[in-house]
Order: structure tokens, then C-alpha cells, then sequence
């Protein structure tokens, strides 16, 4: 019998950061003792085998990939779902802090109306400006921004952490008693 918690690790991607966070989420539940799945997130995602799904996506236009939102609209209530958000704005001052937060909020609006995750957290990616608008890259200049890979592994399993210390017992289905 495995009496391992069942954690979904899912995700939309539009250039690789996404998936590499999510490998590393994994890893962090994986060895703190969860059995984990990790794949892209698809309509043929089966989502009763797991006791609790993480779920993540790219942020392209202030907004997630359509196929993270439409796996939030078959999360049942009740189910523990963490949402992590990858994108460009890393909050290292008060100025991009308030900037993350707002991030946050405008993201978590194209959520279901009755989804509400235990925990969502924006971390950065890689950050690649050739093909963005001049108005873009000022901004991004602006707000102390930079090309490159920002992704803060530290942080990402910090938040596995959190979630692991939180995850629910495994469900127990047509068992005797212990």
C-alpha cells in the first residue's frame, strides 16, 4: 500500500521557464515524500487520483496560458490547489514589490469566481527582450529590469517547502483499517 500523498504538478509554458520550475517543485515534494506527476496542463488531465495540484503558468500579457486556466475550471471546491505565475517583474524593492502584488491580483481575476488556490506566488523567468517593443523594453529598463535567466531556485523550493509542510494525508479509498 502507498500511503503517499498524490501531487499533480501541472503547467503551461511558452518558452521553457515554466517547465523548469515545475521540474523543480517536483523534485522538492518528490523528496519530501510525495508521490508527484508532472506534465504540461491539457484537457486530458485526470485530476481524481491526486489528493493536491499545483498548478502554474507563463504570464504573457498579463495574463496565464489558456490551457492553466482551463484545468482551474475542472478543480473541484474543496481540492488543495497552489498557482504559481511566471513572468517578468521579481520583487526586490518596495517599487516592484507593489508591481508583483498588483501582478497577482490581475492575474488571479481570470480565475474561476469560486476558485480560490492556498497559495500563489509570481517568479521570474527568462527574460528574453529581442522581440519586445521599444515601450517594452523602456519600461522593463525602467522598473530595473534585464534579459536573462531570473529564475530564484531558492525561492521556488522555499514555496515547495510550504507546500509539502501543508499537503493533505492521502486520500484512502475502499481500505480496512490500519
Amino acid at each position: 500500500m502507498d500511503a503517499r500523498t498524490r501531487v499533480l504538478v501541472t503547467y503551461a509554458t511558452a518558452a521553457g521557464s515554466t517547465t523548469g520550475i515545475a521540474e523543480r517543485i517536483s523534485g522538492t515534494l518528490r523528496a519530501r515524500g510525495a508521490t508527484v506527476v508532472c506534465r504540461p496542463a491539457g484537457p486530458d488531465i485526470d485530476l481524481d487520483p491526486f489528493d493536491a495540484v499545483v498548478v502554474g503558468s507563463a504570464v504573457h500579457g498579463m495574463a496565464w496560458l489558456e490551457p492553466a486556466l482551463s484545468l482551474l475550471r475542472r478543480v473541484e471546491p474543496g481540492r488543495p490547489v497552489w498557482c504559481f505565475s511566471v513572468g517578468g517583474i521579481q520583487p526586490r524593492g518596495r517599487l516592484t514589490r507593489a508591481m508583483t502584488d498588483s501582478e497577482l491580483r490581475r492575474i488571479a481575476q481570470a480565475f474561476p469566481p469560486s476558485f480560490t488556490p492556498r497559495g500563489h506566488r509570481l517568479f521570474g523567468g527568462i527574460i528574453d527582450m529581442r522581440h519586445t517593443p521599444l515601450w517594452g523594453r523602456l519600461f522593463f529598463r525602467a522598473t530595473g529590469g534585464r534579459s536573462g535567466d531570473h529564475r530564484d531556485w531558492a525561492a521556488v523550493e522555499a514555496w515547495a517547502e510550504e507546500i509539502a509542510d501543508a499537503l493533505p494525508a492521502p486520500a484512502r479509498t475502499g481500505e480496512g483499517p490500519c
